[in-house]
């Protein structure tokens, strides 16, 4: 008996053909890798099955009975249960509030009981949780245990977890591997949505890949490798170590500093100093790695460094390019909240920063076509999947609304780009295209802060790379030289081993 069975299952939106006939079997007690890149479709089918979708054709079967009906209620009563990538918690409510909302409970509310429950079916799936401590207090991978035992307390017996270690450091991700096996071997069915394909080798018994809304192949893990997965996904060979052109310390620019940071301190939205004296100089045409677990400031000092937030104490200096005006880019950590407006298409969300000028705008009014005209140039440039440039954003998958974010930013030939964490949750394809685009606009000149919590990914294309602890640089490095095991000690320990 299959625990998950789908049969042509096929989903449009508008001319757009997201799934299309769609075969999968999911045995009991597995874990099932879904792979494919931003816009294969695996989102898209993910919702299908916890009923957010309706499919346009197809069945779906849970332990070979057919579901009649599709919706969100029918997917939790046939034991359905989906973790999305941006939880869907309410950060003022406590963690048992968050855990029984919208459940069927009786008149009187004893949250008392019901936290004292939850904590006992926290220890017996090995998901402990502070019951009572509202979601906002816990950090990132406390959060998800949160989303993991709402499914649980559903009766959730089918777990559908999308992309859930793009937030979770090396530590949290090896406890919530540890999780998913015990769950498993307790007879529960997952299936685990990635783009990594190292985590994907690891964790999972059986991998199927999608590529433009299709089934290209389902495998066990133990008979195929990370490369042969990746040319499935992008349907041609994948280059793991884009070319870069390392600036050794005999050939950095000289008096070309483009941005001069000395004894930078800022403070979090709690008030909370989380920079705490952070000095460098970064050149032209040089891209400045920073290294470390999330949470050790680097957000802070991203949105400092591009006015976003206040500086309280220490010095950013900008030196403007000979003969040109010092223009910044920047790529935000989450592009759904800060990068993108969800609801405006994609055209306009491309001259956020130009709506007023010409040639998009003319006495007050938005120029349509120019912006519409301006909207498919980038999407062939930086082949955006979609060919209507009004589509609103929301509907693209998340390497798509990053690909947006690069079209926008690059768009003025800027002078200084801050990139924090610009691949999180994108696929293979979609990764090597943004750092690819960085490394062009590094080549063109470009200063570049990549910031990120991928220890190979600033390997593989810095310059220079500063390891963040704790709010400070506790050492730069030149990346000719550095190794993975030493950047990895520092950010660790934040000492020199």
């Amino acid at each position: 008996m299959t625990a998950l069975r789908l049969e042509n299952i096929s989903k449009s939106f508008g001319n757009f053909l997201a799934n299309h006939n769609i075969n999968l079997e999911i045995q009991p007690g597995s874990i099932h890798g879904i792979l494919g890149e931003n816009g294969a479709g695996k989102s898209t089918l993910m919702k299908i099955i916890s009923g957010v979708y309706q499919p346009d054709i197809g069945e779906i079967y849970v332990q070979n009975k057919p579901l009649k009906t599709i919706s969100p209620q029918t997917a939790i009563r046939h034991g359905i249960g989906m973790i999305h990538q941006h939880f869907m918690l309410i950060p003022e409510l406590s963690v048992t509030e968050n855990i029984i909302l919208g459940s069927r409970s009786q008149f009187h509310l004893n949250l008392e009981k019901k936290a004292s429950e939850i904590t006992q079916m926290g220890k017996a799936y090995g998901l402990e949780v502070p019951a009572t401590a509202k979601v906002k207090d816990l950090p990132i991978g406390t959060q998800q245990r949160v989303e993991i035992l709402k499914a649980l307390y559903r009766q959730a017996s089918i777990l559908i977890l999308d992309e859930p270690t793009a937030v979770l450091t090396p530590s949290e991700v090896k406890s919530l591997f540890q999780i998913l096996r015990q769950l498993a071997e307790n007879h529960h069915t997952i299936l685990f949505i990635s783009h990594k394909l190292n985590e994907v080798m690891e964790i999972c018994d059986t991998v199927t890949v999608l590529r433009k809304g299709e089934v290209i192949a389902t495998t066990k893990t133990q008979d195929t490798t990370p490369k042969a997965l990746a040319e499935m996904m992008v349907g041609r060979e994948v280059n793991f170590t884009p070319k870069k052109t390392v600036k050794t310390p005999e050939n950095k620019p000289k008096n070309k500093v483009i941005l001069d940071v000395e004894n930078l301190q800022v403070k979090n939205d709690l008030g909370i100093l989380t920079v705490k004296g952070v000095s460098f100089e970064l050149h032209r045409g040089e891209i400045l790695g920073v290294a470390g677990v999330d949470g050790n400031g680097q957000r802070e000092l991203a949105d400092s460094l591009v006015g976003l937030r206040e500086i309280f104490g220490g010095n950013i200096r900008f030196n403007h390019p000979e003969n040109q005006p010092l223009t910044v880019g920047y790529i935000p950590e989450d592009r759904q909240t800060t990068g993108l407006i969800l609801n405006f298409s994609l055209a306009r969300n491309l001259i956020l920063k130009l709506f007023r000028f010409l040639p998009f705008c003319r006495y007050g009014f938005l120029q349509n076509k120019t912006v519409n005209r301006n909207g498919e140039d980038a999407i062939k440039k930086f082949d955006i999947r979609t060919q209507n440039p009004q589509l609103p954003v929301k509907f693209l998958s998340g390497g798509n609304q990053q690909k947006i974010i690069l079209a926008r930013e690059f768009s003025q030939n800027p002078t200084l780009i801050v990139a924090m964490q610009p691949t999180r949750g994108l696929d293979i394809g979609a990764t090597e295209f943004v750092k690819q685009c960085l490394l062009e606009q590094k080549e063109r000149g470009a200063a570049i802060l990549y910031i990120s919590t991928e220890l190979e990914e600033i390997l593989a294309v810095s310059d220079r790379i500063a390891v963040i602890f704790n709010g400070q640089f506790v050492e730069i490095l030149d990346a000719s030289d550095a190794t993975v095991e030493q950047v990895g000690y520092l950010m660790s320990n934040g000492i020199r081993n």
